[in-house]
């Protein structure tokens, strides 16, 4: 079901035979804000606002869920089920790069030919959270920001280290970041999802590797940015934005 969110343009984009719809709004340099689990909630939504308001052009795609649905158990659950099916999404497997990847890269093309500019930023949370990640294979991708990168699912010690990246897209990042590309990642310490990546990602790249790790209150600490939205990592990531496109 599609829903209206005032001020925010509604479309489709389509590549390679995959479709999704999009959400965008706003004026200046692109960001594409990737949705947690359950999909875009009103929280996601807020941050999406934070970014617009400080002079960017932001594009939600909607990957799974609805819009604008508070999450609850049983609405987790359900687009939990649909993510572990789905082709576009590498849960479980190590050293590959999920093929929704490809989609978000033309999106970013797409966007970035619209508004200009130097490059393109990226935010994904929970599930999404490495796909920026994934998106640095283009040097169009110059603010890439990773908040609780969750996938694949952290089931035994290799997968907890892996960062959801083939050999060859491991590569790219790796000499992107060795050329100056910094990437910001989010995380709360005792946050189980996101594994070991953080120290992968301290020896993949080094100094490019930008660490905002956040003391654990309760043992649900988990979304950085929305539902245990912390102020100070917000305003960062919107500092890291301005700094990188503006």
């Amino acid at each position: 079901m599609t829903v209206s969110l005032p001020g925010w343009n509604h479309s489709t984009f389509t590549h390679d035979g995959v479709t999704h719809e999009t959400y965008r709004k706003g004026v200046g340099p692109a960001v594409i804000v990737v949705h947690e689990i359950p999909g875009i909630t009103p929280k996601v939504l807020d941050f999406a606002e934070r970014v617009v308001s400080q002079g960017f052009t932001v594009v939600m795609p909607l990957l799974v869920g609805e819009v604008g649905r508070e999450p609850s158990g049983g609405y987790i659950a359900s687009s939990m089920s649909k993510i572990c099916i789905s082709r576009e999404f590498t849960t479980m497997a190590m050293h590959k790069t999920s093929p929704i990847i490809s989609w978000l890269r033309a999106l970013a093309q797409q966007i970035h030919s619209e508004v200009g500019g130097v490059g393109v930023g990226a935010v994904g949370m929970c599930f999404s959270g490495g796909f920026a990640l994934g998106m640095m294979v283009d040097d169009l991708m110059v603010a890439p920001v990773l908040a609780q990168p969750s996938m694949p699912f952290p089931i035994g010690k290799e997968r907890r280290a892996d960062l959801n990246l083939s050999p060859d897209d491991e590569a790219a990042v790796i000499e992107r970041a060795q050329h100056g590309c910094q990437v910001l990642g989010l995380r709360f310490t005792d946050d189980k999802l996101v594994g070991d990546r953080f120290s992968t990602l301290r020896e993949k790249l080094g100094d490019a590797f930008i660490a905002i790790e956040l003391p654990s209150e309760k043992k649900q600490d988990h979304s950085t940015l929305t539902e245990q939205r912390d102020d100070t990592s917000v305003e960062r990531v919107l500092d890291f934005f301005a700094e990188k496109l503006l």
